[in-house]
């Protein structure tokens, strides 16, 4: 029987089509190849750039055996990536998508067509593409393997029995209000209501939804960010906005009770700062302090045994006839603003007619360049206020001064400079506090019991260069420092990253919880780090309840710079495993070999590598594994929620005469962008580490949620979180876990909650199983840490903050969203 033979051209313009496709893929991954074998990277890609140029030659040339030699390296491709990542689905895909899809092009018969030397295709005699066939067969089996095995995810179970008594932080606030950032002075974001509960928290619905009406606008900062928790006190929700605004709304329903707006002012307009945000307002009671003094008692409700403070307290004001109820305002123009929380104007006995301008005594600085972002710490007769200052800048920046006011009448009544930390006496009005001291740009934590207040410090700017810091701020930065109340002075500081050149404030508000331990219940606090470490400390003294261990760490800083031979490391910590070529990703080979040319180009030795001109990588980078979100702790099961990330940066040291002949426009944000660091050698350089498609170069997951037995120490579950819908050019929900920047708040009804993950939706999860029970999308990033509270039925809500960040690109709002279970 005669065999179909179809006549065709001897050049068919697909095969001509594949062999340049080929060709293009083979020169990039060539090349490419060979710059990584330089730097002393994987031989692979210059051995499959090499055979994918001889495939299109081969194809040119209409020889069969470009089809084999094809299917043999999709074979040889598998087989490596299997051996580099295991079963890894999302570190698979990149290696060997794009490779599949040739494949599957040449599988076709039209690129084919006028292989061989004769006139005439013969079907029959083309063996090659079942070999080809069968090639892509064992690339999609290991496909299919890699979906089902997952690495990531640790499944396991928080025990859920009630093995604590009430927190010394109950007294005198209702259950059903959230009456500070971190629901009460001790920062747990913890919330003793039982409503939602694991078995109904599905049934969750909008109960009301406002937008503020505060938008971005055109002259706004790139990273004008809505990071917002607000508070509940009685009846009433107290919010802020970016512009400092304070809207006071009906708990049950939203409806605008008062708005009070400060119009803030910047004499170059506010397109020229760096960034502007409000974190929350702060509250302050006097029926809560009925009493002229409030003596500290023997025991805690825990049975601790409590000191109270080395020094007497200062005088009770009298409480205020005009302003019982007062809220306490930073603004982003650097002032203090007192409030009466019942009908939103100013508080005429504080201050200035209800002001404090925090610019005295700090010095000049740039527009934008000091205020706080953060709500202050309040007390029984105090109100204590830290700053951000820019990072970066220069030398010459306001000091880090932290001051404690007179909650009534707004007098100054210490300040703790941290670059002259014994001056606690009140400055006079000529004086300047130390320049460029060590700043607290987040939260503090407050015991009244124990008379101390605990600060989250940052460093002396600038960050990536620090060959002129003094004495005191290398003492104090980047750790935690306990001051007594009464008088400001230093009680104990515990540093938690030495010479710090890598950003590492501390972010998260310090965690106070009575800890159960194998010596009995000790007084502890709990601060969380960017480097991944939770730091647990004896409150009253600062000594270490979990071990700390000094870890040897990178040495070699630029010309001018030290570093320190040791790191602190907390036997509680989320640190990442260091990175490796292999954790390079992307979304197709090519970027992923840009990304592995990149990693080889930068200084890395793991975690804390310095700084450097060559440009050095840093992860965990500057946003950290845990940044001002912080923790959230069950105190009555002792149980501890956390949602860690992880995303590399990189950072270069840019000599001044080299800086001085770069075009430098100016900097995205404080972590975008170049800095010319007045006062240093060096211009200083920070991106996150991206490929040219903007995708992260390390492989995922970049974000989880996690639950840790802090009876134990250990870790019982963690899973990845969220997805890529919202920040990957197309919008697929791919669920690789993304960052989160933000805080979890927890419930003793069994349900903990996030918003911050970069794609925008609340989730509610079990706390026993860290299982996802809920979600909702959100009409825009919610980038703040959620709350939770009850109304006076009893009713309980979630509320969250939607409105973006703009220095993660995150989608911009104003809205304000209360969830409820449906009314029976």
């Amino acid at each position: 029987m005669r065999r179909h033979v179809k006549r065709v051209r001897r050049f068919h313009p697909a095969t001509l089509f594949t062999a340049f496709l080929f060709a293009l893929a083979g020169g990039a991954t060539l090349l490419g190849g060979i710059r990584l074998i330089n730097l002393g990277g994987s031989l692979y890609y210059l051995v499959a750039g090499a055979i994918l140029l001889v495939v299109a030659i081969l194809l040119l040339l209409r020889q069969r055996l470009a089809v084999g030699l094809y299917a043999l390296m999709l074979i040889g491709s598998a087989a490596w990536s299997v051996w580099e990542v295991q079963w890894d689905f999302w570190q698979l895909l990149p290696r060997l998508d794009v490779w599949f899809v040739l494949g599957l092009w040449l599988l076709l018969p039209w690129p084919r067509r006028g292989l061989g030397r004769d006139r005439y295709y013969d079907s029959a005699r083309d063996t090659g593409g079942g070999f080809l066939f069968v090639s892509l067969l064992i690339v999609a089996a290991v496909g299919i393997v890699g979906v089902f095995h997952v690495d990531h995810d640790l499944p396991g179970e928080l025990p859920m029995a009630d093995v604590s008594g009430p927190q010394g932080d109950r007294a005198a606030r209702a259950d059903g209000d959230w009456t500070d950032y971190g629901s009460s002075p001790y920062g747990q974001r913890y919330s003793p209501l039982t409503q939602i509960t694991p078995d109904n928290v599905g049934q969750l619905q909008v109960a009301w939804k406002i937008e503020t009406g505060d938008k971005v606008g055109p002259d706004d900062p790139t990273e004008t960010t809505s990071e917002n928790t607000p508070l509940k006190i009685g009846d009433t929700v107290y919010l802020c906005t970016p512009h400092s605004r304070v809207i006071a709304v009906d708990a049950a329903t939203g409806q605008k009770r008062w708005e009070f707006d400060p119009k803030i002012q910047s004499p170059v307009g506010f397109k020229h700062w760096e960034h502007m945000t409000c974190r929350g307002v702060s509250y302050h009671d006097d029926a809560k302090y009925a009493s002229a003094v409030i003596p500290a008692p023997a025991t805690t409700a825990a049975g601790i045994p409590v000191a109270a403070s080395t020094a007497p307290l200062p005088p009770t004001a009298t409480a205020s006839a005009t302003c019982p109820r007062r809220l306490f305002l930073p603004t982003a123009d650097a002032r203090l603003i007192a409030l009466n929380a019942d009908s939103g104007q100013p508080c005429a006995d504080f201050g200035d007619k209800g002001t404090i301008n925090l610019r005295s005594n700090v010095g000049p600085f740039t527009p934008g360049g000091y205020y706080s972002t953060s709500p202050p710490a309040v007390t029984k007769d105090l109100v204590i206020i830290g700053g951000h200052v820019t990072d970066n800048e220069s030398t010459n920046e306001p000091s880090g001064v932290i001051r404690a006011y007179d909650v009534h009448d707004g007098h100054l009544v210490w300040n703790f400079d941290p670059g002259n930390p014994d001056a606690t006496t009140p400055i006079g009005p000529d004086g300047i506090y130390t320049r460029n001291s060590p700043n607290v740009w987040s939260l503090f934590s407050v015991d009244e019991n124990l008379g101390i207040v605990y600060l989250p410090m940052g460093n002396q700017t600038p960050d990536q260069f620090a060959g002129g810091r003094t004495p005191t701020s290398e003492k104090f930065g980047a750790g935690l420092v306990a001051l007594d109340i009464a008088t400001g002075k230093v009680k104990w500081n515990y540093q938690f990253t030495h010479h710090d050149l890598w950003d590492m404030d501390v972010g998260g508000q310090p965690t106070l919880v009575d800890l159960q331990t194998a010596d009995g219940v000790k007084p502890a606090v709990l601060a969380s780090t960017k480097q991944g470490s939770v730091y647990v400390l004896d409150r009253r003294d600062g000594t270490p309840i979990v071990p700390i261990n000094e870890v040897p760490r990178p040495q070699g800083a630029v010309t001018g710079d030290h570093t320190a031979p040791t790191q602190p490391l907390s036997d509680l910590n989320f640190a990442p495993p260091q990175i490796r070529e292999q954790d390079m990703w992307g979304t197709t080979p090519f970027d992923q070999l840009w990304c592995r040319v990149r990693f080889r180009s930068l200084r890395y030795e793991g975690m804390f590598t310095p700084p450097s001109e060559q440009g050095s990588l840093v992860f965990p980078g500057n946003f950290g594994v845990f940044d001002w979100g912080g923790i959230s702790v069950d105190p009555t099961r002792q149980l501890m929620l956390i949602n860690p990330s992880y995303m590399a940066f990189q950072s270069k040291l840019i000599p001044k005469e080299k800086l001085a002949k770069m075009e430098v426009g100016p900097a995205k944000s404080e972590t975008e962008g170049v800095k010319k660091a007045e006062g240093i050698p060096y211009g200083i350089e920070l991106s996150a580490f991206l490929s040219p498609l903007g995708i992260p170069c390390q492989a995922p997951p970049w974000g989880y949620v996690a639950g840790v037995d802090l009876r134990s120490g250990k870790m019982l579950w963690r899973h990845k979180n969220g997805t890529i819908v919202d920040s990957a050019p197309l919008p697929i929900p791919m669920p690789l876990g993304v960052p989160s920047l933000g805080g979890m708040v927890t419930t003793a009804g069994g349900v903990t909650f996030l918003s911050g993950t970069l794609d925008y939706y609340v989730r509610g999860y079990d706390v026993r199983t860290g299982r996802k029970l809920w979600e909702s999308r959100l009409p825009a990033g919610g980038q703040a840490t959620p709350m939770t509270y009850a109304d006076s039925s009893g009713r309980q809500y979630l509320l969250v903050t939607a409105g973006g960040h703009g220095s993660l690109g995150t989608k911009q709002g104003d809205w304000v969203i209360a969830y409820a279970l449906p009314k029976p």
